[in-house]
C-alpha cells in the first residue's frame, strides 16, 4: 500500500482517539465481567472493578495477538486505509459506546468498531473496499457468541446442579461466593484479551499506513502495552449503568448461576480469542445469563428486556457505520 502523508499531530491525535476507544470499551464493558458478582454480592463494587481492571491488564501474558491482526488486517482492504477512515471508524464506534452507555443498554463495542471501520471503508471506497472473510467470521459470531454463551451457560448449571443436589442451599451459596471469584477473574482475562487488541488492530493498521510500520513487522509493543493500560483504566471507571440491567434485569442471579454465567461466557471468549476472532463479550455474557435463568425455568428470564437487548445488537453495526461514513466526510475537511 502507498504510504500516505500524515503529520506526527494527526497521527498521535488519531492515536489518542484509538486510546479514548479503548478506555471507553473498559468503561462500557466493565459491567459484562463484574455485573454478576456485584448482583450477587459476593464483592462490593469498588473491589469487582480492582479485580476486573487487574484481569483485563494481564490478559496480556496469555493470549496471543490474533484478534489484533483480523482487526488490523482482515476486516477491510490495507489498501483503503487512511487517516479519513480510522478517523470515521472511531467516531461512530464512540459514538454508539456513549449513546447505548447513556440509555444503560449493553450494546457490543467490538461490532460498534467493526461496524465503523465498515462505513468509514464504504464511504471512501465501496463495498470492494471490504474483506468478506474476515467480515464474515465476525458477523457469524454476532450469532454464535451468544449460543455458545447460553449453551455453555445451561451446560454448567445443569452439571453443578447434579453435583451439588444433595447439599443444602446454605452449603451451595457459601461454596460458589467463593468459586465465583475464580469465574468472575477468568472472565475478565477473556475479556481484556479480546477486547483490547481491536484497539491494537487500528493503532497498527494506522502505523502501516503512514509508513511507521510494514505489513510484515510485528505489532509494536507499545502499542500492545497502552492499549491493555487503557481498557483496564475504563474498566476501573466502571459503568454501573449497564452493570444494573446485566446483573439483575434480565434474570435474577444467585453466586450458582453468577459463577455458571460466568465459566459459560469465559470458556467462549477463550476460544474465540484462541481462533483470532473478534467478538463481543456483551453478547457473550448476556447468553449466558439466558442459559442460566432458562435453566431454572423459562419464566425466570425476562425476555422482554433480552428482546430489547437483542434489538440493540442489530442496530449497532448499521447504526455506527452510518456514523462512521458522516464522520468520514467531516474528517475529510477538517484533517
Amino acid at each position: 500500500m502507498n504510504t500516505l502523508q500524515i503529520s506526527i499531530y494527526t497521527l498521535a491525535f488519531l492515536i489518542a482517539l484509538a486510546l479514548l476507544f479503548d478506555f471507553m470499551n473498559g468503561f462500557h464493558d466493565a459491567a459484562n465481567a463484574i455485573a454478576t458478582v456485584v448482583s450477587t454480592g459476593v464483592l462490593k463494587p469498588q473491589h469487582a472493578v480492582a479485580m476486573a481492571a487487574f484481569f483485563n491488564v494481564i490478559a496480556i501474558f496469555f493470549f496471543q495477538l490474533k484478534v489484533a491482526t483480523t482487526v488490523g488486517k482482515g476486516t477491510i482492504e490495507p489498501a483503503v486505509v487512511d487517516h479519513y477512515v480510522v478517523f470515521g471508524a472511531l467516531v461512530g464506534a464512540i459514538f454508539w459506546n456513549v449513546l447505548t452507555w447513556y440509555y444503560g443498554i449493553p450494546s457490543s463495542s467490538s461490532h460498534a468498531l467493526i461496524g465503523g471501520l465498515v462505513g468509514a471503508a464504504v464511504a471512501k471506497a465501496g463495498t470492494s473496499s471490504l474483506i468478506s472473510s474476515g467480515l464474515i467470521k465476525t458477523i457469524s459470531f454476532i450469532v454464535l457468541s451468544p449460543l455458545l454463551g447460553f449453551v455453555f451457560g445451561t451446560i454448567m448449571m445443569v452439571l453443578v446442579s447434579w453435583l451439588f443436589v444433595r447439599s443444602t442451599p446454605q452449603r451451595v451459596d457459601k461454596w460458589f461466593r467463593r468459586m465465583q471469584l475464580v469465574s468472575a477473574s477468568m472472565y475478565s482475562l477473556g475479556h481484556g484479551g479480546n477486547d483490547a487488541q481491536k484497539t491494537m488492530g487500528i493503532i497498527w493498521m494506522l502505523l502501516i499506513a503512514a509508513g511507521y510500520s510494514t505489513a510484515s513487522d510485528p505489532l509494536p509493543m507499545w502499542v500492545v502495552l497502552t492499549c491493555y493500560a487503557a481498557i483496564g483504566l475504563g474498566t476501573l471507571f466502571g459503568g454501573w449503568r449497564i452493570v444494573k440491567t446485566m446483573g439483575q434485569k434480565i434474570t435474577k442471579l444467585k453466586p450458582v448461576g453468577g459463577f455458571c454465567a460466568e465459566t459459560g461466557g469465559a470458556i467462549t471468549l477463550f476460544l474465540a480469542t484462541g481462533l483470532g476472532i473478534p467478538v463481543s463479550t456483551t453478547h457473550t455474557i448476556t447468553g449466558a445469563i439466558v442459559g442460566v435463568g432458562s435453566s431454572r425455568k423459562m419464566s425466570a428470564v425476562r425476555w422482554g428486556v433480552a428482546g430489547n437487548i437483542v434489538w440493540a445488537w442489530v442496530f449497532t453495526i448499521p447504526a455506527s457505520a452510518f456514523v462512521a461514513a458522516i464522520a468520514w466526510w467531516v474528517g475529510t475537511k477538517i484533517l
